[in-house]
């Protein structure tokens, strides 16, 4: 929970710091409760909650068409409605909560980089004790929703994008460049989250199918050479908050762009993926614009890896955020033209 910079997303997103009122008393004066709101929020990073959201209404979206197309319709309204709805505001609690948690966990790195100085505990909008109760209560809430209207499989997939996201990758990143892998993880759950939601009825029988892996895979993928390039843009930063990401243990970036290159390289098949593993319910559509977008993606890769200039890296950045939304929407488009035909 990011992926996802996305996901994330447990990838942070290209932002500029967004300054937050502080709550602290001055003089007579104090902020007002929709400054506490408004920093309480940012504090859960809406953009990678919004994808980590995203990302698991596709894989339940998925899971519902696989289903159809099997021929499994007995689907009664209500019960259908609170999964869906449940699903979709489980998952954006417990990744919120993940988010305040890792903002507090971080709140002393992000006060020494300019792209984070501006969340609300370094400017001090809000106290770390504030920050920490929310996060544990939001994420607590998501994960009882989703055990109540989802099943305990898609509670223990988002349980363990929480865990892994707070508990493994934060500290680690701190240390070591290999993080980056490990922060893969949270952030490609969500869509297996949404798969576990949508095939309930197998508890943890869910997770063995191949469509939900692929989507795993896809999500994994995709989120290295995305980081990477914001971490290229913002090695700077990153090392004055004492991340030890690869762009600023690799200053040259000569060992960066052959890491993005081959992760792009192995992002082609991986958005194929899905496709082979959902033929019933994906086609020719979704096989051709994961092709087109992976070559198009991997040219402006190339430029990069002769290059190694900033200007490429963002570019390779903004590929990315434009990317996987492009293939997620065709997906879901050629999931629907499967189904109603």
């Amino acid at each position: 929970m990011s992926r996802v910079a996305p996901a994330q997303t447990a990838m942070p997103p290209l932002k500029a710091p967004v300054e937050v009122p502080s709550t602290a008393a001055e003089g007579s004066g104090a902020a007002s409760w929709r400054d506490s709101l408004r920093a309480y929020v940012h504090t859960t990073k809406p953009g990678i909650t919004k994808l980590v959201t995203i990302t698991s209404m596709v894989g339940l979206g998925m899971a519902l068409a696989a289903r159809w197309a099997a021929g499994d319709r007995e689907w009664a309204l209500w019960p259908l409605s609170l999964t869906v709805v449940g699903s979709i505001v489980g998952t954006a609690m417990s990744a919120g909560g993940a988010n305040a948690l890792n903002q507090w966990a971080e709140r002393e790195r992000d006060a020494l980089m300019k792209r984070t100085a501006g969340r609300p505990l370094p400017t001090g909008a809000l106290t770390p004790g504030k920050v920490l109760l929310a996060g544990i209560g939001l994420a607590l809430a998501g994960l009882a929703l989703l055990w109540a209207t989802c099943g305990l499989a898609a509670m223990a997939v988002s349980a363990a994008c929480v865990l892994v996201y707070v508990l493994l990758y934060t500290p680690l990143k701190a240390s070591t460049w290999t993080a980056t892998f490990v922060g893969a993880v949270p952030g490609a759950l969500p869509p297996l989250i949404g798969w576990c939601a949508g095939y309930s009825h197998l508890g943890f029988g869910a997770l063995g199918d191949p469509g939900g892996a692929s989507l795993f895979l896809l999500m994994f993928v995709w989120q290295l050479p995305h980081f990477l390039a914001i971490a290229w843009m913002f090695k700077d930063d990153y090392a004055l908050g004492g991340c030890a990401v690869l762009p600023v243990v690799d200053r040259s970036g000569a060992c960066t762009s052959i890491v993005i290159a081959i992760c792009t390289v192995l992002l082609i098949p991986a958005t194929m993926a899905p496709v082979l593993a959902m033929p019933q319910v994906l086609g020719v559509l979704s096989l051709f614009t994961a092709a087109l977008t992976g070559l198009g993606f991997a040219a402006l890769v190339g430029r990069l890896l002769r290059s190694r200039r900033r200007e490429d890296a963002r570019s390779v950045f903004f590929a990315s955020i434009i990317h996987l939304p492009v293939l997620l929407v065709v997906m879901v488009i050629d999931a629907f033209v499967h189904t109603i035909l």
